[in-house]
């Protein structure tokens, strides 16, 4: 049986990849006059210039990656990565990546003259940027240690955990949630993890509550009975016209008005959905989607 032989690029050559795509991305954001750093990415004016983020940011976190893999890289060439891209800027550029991502991905395949072909082609890799170490539970951890009583097991600082979050895919369905509870949370307060989840899931319970009342109140609905119909489309994961039919019965509209009604409706309440259904799809929503 034949055997597969993996070419690997020695790490010096990688370490010189990574200045040529770093070199790359500052070119790049000079020649949009803006600084080269992260908080510049948000002021990118038109869909060519942030799609040319992407693909020169994304090269970066390429390299980044590959060198992770290297188990052995001498102490010199670990200071010199760091010092050509610190962690924390790292994690701010990941972080502008996946929102500027987000956005552009959700315009994916709408077609309109709205959407550039450019933002149609682009690849975005997240899997570049979904650590295999952080997870669900290993942030739930820090939260504990950042609230600890213990002053010596606070081992980040707020921003910098919110600054993990933001950069790793995994929780980008999530990042605006569990970065709002951090922001709830204070060091010391000594809280331990199973009073931190619980902390979590009320909290999202009831910012989950809020947006619907939101969306009810603007649209002169019940908000027991529009929570009824999200959850019913949450749990079966099919959105059902005729209920939605029926949600809107007691406003005694007539049909043209009606249906103006639930086309508004539903393009407020189906990035609702999307966000609270993350990965899964529901059936029957993408006639709603813009």
């Amino acid at each position: 049986v034949a055997r597969e032989i993996w070419l690997v690029d020695p790490a010096p050559k990688v370490v010189e990849k990574l200045k040529e795509a770093l070199t790359k991305l500052g070119d790049f954001m000079q020649s949009q006059q803006l600084p080269a750093a992260p908080e510049s990415v948000p002021q990118l004016k038109g869909d060519e210039a942030r799609a040319a983020f992407i693909e020169r940011f994304r090269e970066v976190q390429r390299c980044k990656t590959q060198l992770e893999q290297y188990t052995d890289l001498p102490a010199e060439t670990r200071s010199e990565v760091e010092q050509l891209l610190p962690r924390d800027q790292l994690n701010a550029y990941r972080g502008v990546y996946l929102s500027t991502a987000q956005q552009l991905k959700e315009r994916q395949g709408k077609g309109g003259d709205q959407t550039s072909p450019v933002i149609e082609q682009l690849d975005f890799e997240f899997v570049l940027f979904a650590s295999a170490v952080i997870d669900y539970d290993y942030i739930m951890k820090l939260l504990a240690n950042y609230s600890a009583k213990t002053p010596g097991r606070q081992t980040m600082s707020r921003e910098q955990l919110i600054g993990l979050i933001e950069a790793d895919a995994k929780f980008i369905d999530e990042r605006e949630l569990i970065t709002a509870y951090v922001r709830t949370l204070e060091a010391g307060q000594g809280l331990d993890e199973k009073t931190i989840r619980e902390g979590y899931s009320a909290f999202k319970k009831q910012r989950h509550a809020a947006e619907l009342t939101t969306i009810a109140d603007r649209f002169g609905l019940e908000r027991e009975q529009l929570t009824a119909f999200t959850d019913e489309i949450l749990k079966r994961r099919v959105f059902d016209a005729e209920q939605l039919t029926e949600l809107l019965e007691p406003l005694g509209l007539g049909w043209r008005e009606r249906r103006k009604k639930e086309l508004d409706l539903m393009d407020a309440l189906a990035p609702v959905l999307k966000k609270r259904a993350p990965g899964r799809e529901i059936s029957g929503l993408s006639a709603y989607e813009a």
